[in-house]
């Protein structure tokens, strides 16, 4: 069953929603009360911090990626009976451009969920009464529960805004004050991952905890989220066991994208997560049967992984034996024959730098060839996220959108690399395959 739950939803992207949905998560941790974060779309950066704020997992809704049917258990998963915050992407309404549901108001409504909105206020004073209505009465099918203030100048602007909402009858549940104190540092893909920062993100957590706890109604916040009616979930789509096996994951700064649902989706098919860090373990894990390299800031870390010359080397052995791997975006850049210059492992053909356009979005994605995941004509869904390009991009899967369609990554019977995510919330299929190539590998003799 579904527990209480909201969503904090923003007018647009950058308003602020992550502040205050982290900073929601955190002061509700902080007097005790039983929280959990999700969010809505494909993100990695922010789950991070909503984890770290709660101690619980880090979890994604995106119905694209997913399919409708599977957020209402996901989300019974993220929440696993505490009080679950859904922070939005973008704006309330934004999403896919193909109409599928993706947007976080489609997530509201797939949810039964009320909606609170954060408004940057920095730069209004009474429109923003038009704003609020004109969210309101957008769709009937979300329910918008109060509004959130962010950006705020001062006592007078707040209460100019105040009383240009109080006609609407939302209760305005919080106002944030402008406060450079409380503004993270971003990065090109956005903010930076807590694993790189964790002391600074704790003392900023600590500092956003109590700004939020003194201008947010908390009480008013945890009522709203308990007056979501119950609803059944459903169970997540899980691999079945294949049989015992170990997979090294890379983790550490330099990797961070990995989505915590496909490490579900391993461990339900009978795999023991080892993770390694690529900047300092000299060799993979020993008796490993396959190795998922997921995304995140090679490129900003490239120096240090070049330098870690003895793991380059002993992936490059491991990986030509045949050991089943797996990497996507930030793996596929570490696999690479170099990053901007640098010398990488080398199990692929192609060479990566750091550009300045972002390619990012959904894709329908059909492999060309027999690989870990499947045999050629296998189908996920996927997305792409990154400012990199590969040079060859590779020819092992076609990506495909409304807007055209590209071909993109490396593939051999034991070896996919690609830019493209893929979330195994809504299909597994793709992590059973791979485990079964990683449980097959177990019957080649060890190289070491």
């Amino acid at each position: 069953m579904l527990g209480p739950r909201l969503v904090v939803a923003g007018v647009s992207s950058g308003v602020g929603k992550t502040t205050v949905a982290t900073g929601l998560l955190a002061a509700m941790a902080a007097r005790g009360r039983a929280v959990a974060g999700a969010k809505v779309g494909p993100d990695f950066i922010d789950p991070g911090y909503h984890a770290f704020a709660t101690g619980q997992p880090p979890r994604n809704l995106d119905p694209w990626l997913c399919g409708a049917d599977a957020i209402p258990g996901l989300a019974a998963r993220a929440g696993a009976g505490n009080l679950l915050v859904i922070e939005g992407v973008m704006g309330l309404f934004d999403g896919a451009a193909d109409g599928a549901p993706s947007t976080t108001a489609d997530v509201a409504v797939l949810l039964d969920a009320p909606v609170v909105l954060v408004v940057d206020a920095s730069a209004m004073s009474t429109s923003v009464a038009a704003i609020v209505r004109g969210f309101r009465d957008h769709d009937p099918r979300v329910r918008m529960a109060g509004v959130a203030l962010n950006r705020v100048g001062s006592a007078g602007h707040e209460r100019l805004l105040r009383e240009a909402l109080e006609p609407l009858g939302l209760p305005v549940l919080g106002c944030l004050h402008r406060d450079d104190t409380l503004a993270w540092r971003d990065r090109h893909l956005g903010l930076v991952p807590v694993a790189e920062q964790p002391a600074a993100v704790s003392a900023s957590l600590d500092r956003l905890a109590a700004a939020v706890a003194a201008a947010f109604d908390l009480d008013a916040l945890e009522a709203i989220a308990r007056s979501a009616p119950p609803r059944p979930a459903g169970r997540v789509a899980l691999p079945e066991p294949v049989g015992s096996f170990r997979i090294a994951v890379a983790a550490g700064p330099a990797f961070t994208f990995c989505y915590r649902d496909n490490l579900d989706a391993m461990e339900s098919a009978g795999a023991e997560i080892v993770p390694f860090d690529p900047l300092h373990d000299p060799a993979l894990p020993d008796a490993i049967d396959g190795l998922f390299v997921g995304g995140g800031f090679p490129e900003v870390h490239g120096e240090a992984l070049a330098a870690n010359a003895p793991l380059l080397a002993d992936a490059a052995v491991r990986i030509a034996g045949g050991v089943p791997t797996w990497v996507e975006c930030g793996g596929l850049l570490w696999l690479a024959a170099e990053l901007d210059g640098r010398r990488m492992v080398g199990a692929l053909p192609a060479a990566a730098r750091l550009g300045d356009r972002l390619v990012l979005g959904y894709r329908h994605a059909e492999t060309l060839r027999l690989s870990p995941i499947g045999p050629a004509g296998t189908t996920i869904r996927g997305h792409e996220f990154h400012y990199s390009t590969c040079e060859p991009p590779g020819d092992a899967l076609c990506l495909s959108n409304r807007f055209g369609t590209t071909t993109d990554g490396f593939a051999t019977p034991t070896l996919l690399a690609t830019y493209l995510h893929h979330h195994a919330g809504g299909d597994p299929s793709p992590v059973a395959s791979f485990a079964r190539s990683c449980l097959d590998s177990r019957t080649r003799p060890p190289l070491r």
